[in-house]
Order: C-alpha cells, then sequence, then structure tokens
C-alpha cells in the first residue's frame, strides 16, 4: 500500500508520496528519490531547510539514510549542506540557469550533429511526430514539457551517443526544476517560439545538414536561457 507522509518543515504542511518499498532498493535510494521530488515539485521550494532528525522521524526512517541522501543531492546539485548550520534546498540563481543550459547546449550539439548520420527514416518520422503533438499540447504546459523532454531525449537517443544520454538525463533533471519553477512565468511567452525552433531542428536533421543543425540548437538553447533569466 501506497504509505502518505506528512511533514512540517519551514512551518509547512508539505505532502511526500512515497512508493513501496521494493527490497531491491536501499532506504537511501528511496529517501533520496523521495526528496528528489519534492524538490522538483516544488513542494520544497529553494532555501527550505532539511533537519536530518525531522526528516527521518516524519520519513520512519533512521538518520542515516537521510544524512546519506542529503549527500547524494548535494552532489547532484539539489541541496547546500553548510557546515554547523546544516542542509537547505539549492537556491536557484542566474549562475545554475547559465550552467543548466550551457551543458544542454555542448550535449545537444555533438547529439544532434551525430542524429544527422544516424538517424533513420523511421526514427524522423517519430521525431516528426513528437513535434506535432507538441504543437497540439501548446495550450497544456504539463504535458508539453513531457513531449518537450521527449524530443530531446529522442534525438539523443537515436544518435548513438550513449554517454551524453545517461548525462543529459541528468541535467534534464535540472532542467524540469527550472521549468517548474518559472511555469507560470515562462510558457506562454516562450511556448510559439519555441515550436518554431523545434520544427527548425527537425527540418534540418531531415535535410541530414550538421552545420546548419547545430547553428539552430545554439539558437534554441540560447533564446531559452536568456527566456529563463529574464524572470530571475
Amino acid at each position: 500500500m501506497v504509505k502518505l507522509f506528512f511533514y512540517l518543515i519551514q512551518n509547512r504542511v508539505l505532502k511526500i508520496m512515497m512508493k513501496p518499498i521494493i527490497s531491491s532498493r536501499s532506504k537511501k535510494e528511496l529517501v533520496t528519490e523521495t526528496i528528489r521530488e519534492a524538490i522538483l515539485n516544488r513542494e520544497l521550494t529553494p532555501g527550505t531547510r532539511l533537519v536530518i532528525e525531522n526528516l527521518a522521524n516524519q520519513l520512519g526512517v533512521s538518520p542515516i539514510p537521510v544524512r546519506e541522501a542529503l549527500q547524494q543531492l548535494e552532489a547532484d546539485g539539489y541541496v547546500l549542506i553548510e557546515p554547523f548550520v546544516g542542509a537547505k534546498v539549492a537556491p536557484i540563481e542566474a549562475e545554475s540557469v547559465v550552467e543548466v543550459f550551457s551543458l544542454l547546449e555542448t550535449m545537444e550539439v555533438v547529439s544532434s550533429r551525430a542524429a544527422c548520420q544516424h538517424m533513420t527514416e523511421e526514427d524522423l518520422k517519430v521525431l516528426e511526430e513528437i513535434v506535432v503533438k507538441m504543437d497540439e499540447l501548446t495550450g497544456d504546459p504539463e504535458l508539453w514539457s513531457q513531449e518537450n523532454r521527449r524530443f530531446h531525449s529522442y534525438i539523443c537517443e537515436k544518435s548513438g551517443t550513449r554517454l551524453i544520454g545517461s548525462l543529459m538525463s541528468k541535467v534534464l533533471d535540472h532542467w524540469d526544476r527550472l521549468h517548474r519553477y518559472f511555469l507560470k512565468d515562462v510558457f506562454e511567452r516562450r511556448v510559439r517560439q519555441a515550436q518554431r525552433e523545434h520544427w527548425k531542428i527537425l527540418k534540418c536533421i531531415q535535410s541530414r545538414d550538421p552545420d546548419r543543425t547545430e547553428a539552430v540548437i545554439r539558437e534554441h538553447t540560447r533564446t531559452a536561457m536568456a527566456a529563463y533569466k529574464r524572470h530571475l
């Protein structure tokens, strides 16, 4: 049975849905996933204090997996741990926006250039179907965002750049956090332009033109980055 845990942080009651404990997964993994999802869903906002003892009591575990989870989340960039102060949810700053989009640009340039060579006609057909579906979802931010991630991930997946694919998945998690945090401010102003850019990316890959594809990928990521930075 799925258990609903309630815990109080900064005088707020937050609801976290914990998945059933699976024997093959450690408590550290479950606690890490729970806190990460709370951060991505904005249930834990930037700057929220994360007290190990409180979290342990509220999640029904010992302090050890909580401490390990916070250390993992610090390594992943979601949490800051300050000596003699404790842990808190990492803030969203201009530097982090630049870092996320710079990483995405670097990885997507390599994968999209490779995609021009490796994607089959069937792959390109699927990619076009994703863009068409995104056109239909411009009024639904959540579903559009899911397809947006699928669009970029699919290009990488079919490009043959496996190492980049595994790294991009982690960076896209950070993009998800930015997107959810700035959703109301950015989406309506950005979505139409973003769709035009997605169509341009598709057409360039279809034409097997790596140089032009690289150019539009760089344009796409930098335009998106500028849109987010305006709301910091």
